[in-house]
């Protein structure tokens, strides 16, 4: 009897992986309608949505041959979709990121993947969604090894209340590192409110830095105009900071612009903000307009940075 109860799990779990195989579309030859595999797709999204990771832990995520995995990186790295640098901390870890040409060659199949999931999402009542998604977590839960590393953070999308920590640590923040008045508060209020109004779910999104229940890190990407995106209020918590949170946030508003079609991010910042300037710079935006003004109780000077995102996928 048990041998038998056994064997029908067993079917079943396989009859599900068929069906699921087929429901994503992973049988097919080139993943998404593109040139690459479903691995290199995989090794692309990891790289992407990860603050510069190593070749072993995209292995050990993917669960990848390391030859294999070796002759996929080389392949990207002769294509030019990869960027590699030796760890400051460790000599021996080599650092992968994808080169604004590599973006430009992931956004498609990021913008298909999404796609088809929310159409698949779509066909469905938000409780039976919320139950799907849920069953999903379940199997993870279940099917993770134990000794499993957990991830340092999470990146989810805005949720009722998430607009309000966002203009309320931002006022607290700003008050406390640097010593700007109540009218910053009021700015982010406008923003976040205009956000929530004229939310272009296509066009625009937010990403929540979390861990373990506790929010770390936001950013915003909006729509300027129909070829312009607009980087906004990008903030992490100071003892969040260290983990990448910062660069992962302005990865994904790169990765998603570029999905999104459009052809530039500009955003507006300060010099004071130091380390946020040096992430932009990273990320390949250039600064192209300074000013001064004294909008939060200080005399401060403002700055336009912008990326070119046709010119950096060449």
């Amino acid at each position: 009897m048990v041998q038998t109860q056994h064997a029908d799990r067993i079917a079943a779990v396989r009859r599900f992986n068929r069906f699921y195989t087929q429901r994503i579309g992973v049988l097919q030859e080139g993943f998404a309608a593109s040139a690459f595999s479903l691995a290199q797709a995989r090794v692309l999204y990891e790289i992407a949505h990860r603050a510069k990771p190593t070749a072993s832990e995209i292995g050990a995520e993917l669960d990848l041959d390391a030859g294999y995995l070796s002759r996929i990186l080389g392949g990207f790295a002769r294509q030019g979709l990869i960027a590699r640098e030796r760890s400051r901390a460790d000599r021996r870890q080599i650092l992968l990121t994808l080169t604004a040409r590599g973006r430009a060659a992931f956004a498609p199949l990021e913008r298909h993947s999404h796609g088809e999931v929310g159409r698949m999402l779509g066909g469905l009542a938000s409780a039976d969604q919320e139950r799907l998604v849920g069953a999903m977590g379940t199997v993870e839960r279940l099917l993770q090894p134990a000794s499993a590393p957990s991830p340092g953070y999470l990146l989810r999308p805005h949720r009722a209340g998430d607009m309000g920590w966002i203009v309320g640590r931002h006022g607290a923040l700003y008050a406390q590192e640097y010593g700007w008045d109540e009218h910053l508060e009021a700015v982010v209020a406008d923003i976040v409110a205009a956000f929530l109004r004229n939310y272009d779910a296509a066009r625009e999104r937010c990403w929540m830095a979390e861990r373990d229940g506790e929010t770390l890190g936001s950013v915003l990407l909006v729509k300027d105009s129909p070829r312009v995106a607009r980087l906004r209020l990008l903030l992490v918590e100071p003892h969040a900071r260290g983990l990448g949170i910062g660069a992962r946030l302005v990865g994904e508003c790169i990765t998603f612009a570029h999905a999104a079609g459009y052809d530039k991010i500009t955003l507006w910042t300060h010099s004071v903000l130091v380390s946020a300037r040096r992430l932009y710079r990273a990320a390949g935006f250039r600064l192209t307009r300074k000013w001064t003004h004294a909008e939060f109780g200080k005399k401060l000077a403002s700055e336009t940075w912008e990326l070119d995102l046709k010119r950096a996928a060449k």
